[in-house]
């Protein structure tokens, strides 16, 4: 790299001015670059001593300015850094109420973080944005859903199939490739053949539901990328015959929205973010719910802060444990690993052979798998509490 580049963007990080020490002007490109940084970066005021000239953040209280500052961005930077840049302008600008109209969010790069944010403000938001909010969101959906659902459907298809197998098939059911190979030291070379003592296949109900999924998630404002991802893997999960799935939103009241699996929009749009939490009684609520425990797969998304009875939710678990559910505990399912989360209660469900990790989507399928087929958990090694 020569001086002159690596002057150059030393001079972009630090914002120009006398402190900065480049001695470098921006120009063209450069300088408008330069310019959408300072909106959203740049020192508040001139306390520092800086000259007129040097950054200063804000972007104007108009949607127009606003809109125009997002276009710039985008001109100038790769949609991962635009993402970036909205985030820290919702954050440090106060930008929220402007998503309210519909022009603002035409205009923004759409991702789960936004699609978070739009549902913070469901509530607040006016009919006349709703319909360009969901279209932002449906975007966000369908390319999460075109990335997920043909590994998610691989997976546990293959899970469930091992599941199913049966030491006892009838004839037509006989897997022969997996048989073979299960009794090759049963192999006699004088008569050419091999014996089968042990017969693997699968059972004549392969077509039916063979596992129950119930997805149970809070609500809190901390779990808002963990509420899009999991209604995108209930909604896939929901479409897999072998499976029924149901989806359970919570803070301090339970909401079912196993009804509007068929859309994952629909269930975002379902949820409510922010407010207490309650785990018990959720729990309570998914437990009561269980018609074949030793079938069923619980997955709780939760960053463990109770607000409810800490010692009956964990009795909760025990005896969904003791009875033959497979619980899983996710501490978020995104990818920023794990966020705050309540140590105590984590270490509280680990000691019951629960450990809580933060799971990323790429990942949730073998999680998934694995208590399909109840083996241990792919828990990654960094944010585990065991």
């Amino acid at each position: 790299m020569s001086e002159d580049e690596r002057l150059r963007r030393w001079r972009l990080v630090l914002g120009g001015g006398a402190a900065d020490g480049t001695g470098r002007t921006l120009a063209g490109t450069d300088a408008a670059m330069d310019g959408t940084l300072a909106a959203l970066y740049g020192e508040k005021d001139n306390s520092q001593g800086r000259s007129g000239r040097d950054r200063s953040a804000g972007l104007g209280a108009s949607a127009p300015s606003v809109a125009r500052w997002l276009g710039d961005i985008r001109a100038h930077f790769p949609s991962s850094v635009v993402q970036v840049m909205q985030r820290d302008a919702i954050d440090r600008l106060g930008l929220s109420t402007l998503l309210l109209e519909p022009e603002m969010l035409e205009a923004v790069e759409a991702d789960v973080h936004l699609v978070g944010t739009l549902l913070s403000l469901n509530k607040a938001m006016p009919e006349t944005t709703k319909e360009t909010a969901r279209a932002v969101v449906r975007k966000v959906v369908d390319d999460l859903e075109k990335r997920l659902a043909t590994r998610t459907r691989a997976t546990l298809t293959g899970a469930l199939d091992r599941s199913a197998r049966v030491s006892r098939p009838r004839h037509r059911d006989i897997d022969w490739d997996r048989t073979i190979r299960a009794n090759l030291k049963n192999y006699l070379p004088e008569h050419r053949t091999i014996v089968p003592e042990r017969l693997i296949g699968y059972g004549r109900a392969a077509q039916s539901v063979k596992k129950d999924v119930v997805l149970c998630i809070d609500q809190s404002g901390s779990m808002a990328a963990s509420i899009v991802y999991a209604s995108v893997f209930g909604a896939v999960l929901a479409s897999m015959r072998s499976l029924a799935t149901r989806l359970v939103v919570f803070d301090t009241a339970v909401v079912d929205l196993t009804d509007q699996l068929d859309d994952p929009v629909d269930v975002l749009f379902g949820t409510q973010l922010g407010g207490g939490t309650d785990i018990n009684r959720a729990l309570a609520y998914c437990q009561s719910q269980l018609t074949r425990p030793a079938d069923t797969v619980v997955v709780l998304i939760s960053d463990l802060y109770e607000g409810g009875i800490r010692d009956e939710m964990l009795k909760r678990v025990a005896a969904m444990k003791a009875s033959g559910v497979q619980f899983v505990a996710l501490l978020a399912l995104s990818d920023e690993g794990a966020p705050a989360y309540d140590r105590e209660h984590a270490a509280a469900l680990a000691a019951l052979g629960v450990p809580a990790f933060a799971c990323t989507p790429d990942l949730f399928p073998e999680v998934m798998a694995a208590a399909i087929e109840k083996r241990p958990l792919p828990i990654p090694d960094m944010v585990t509490h065991q």
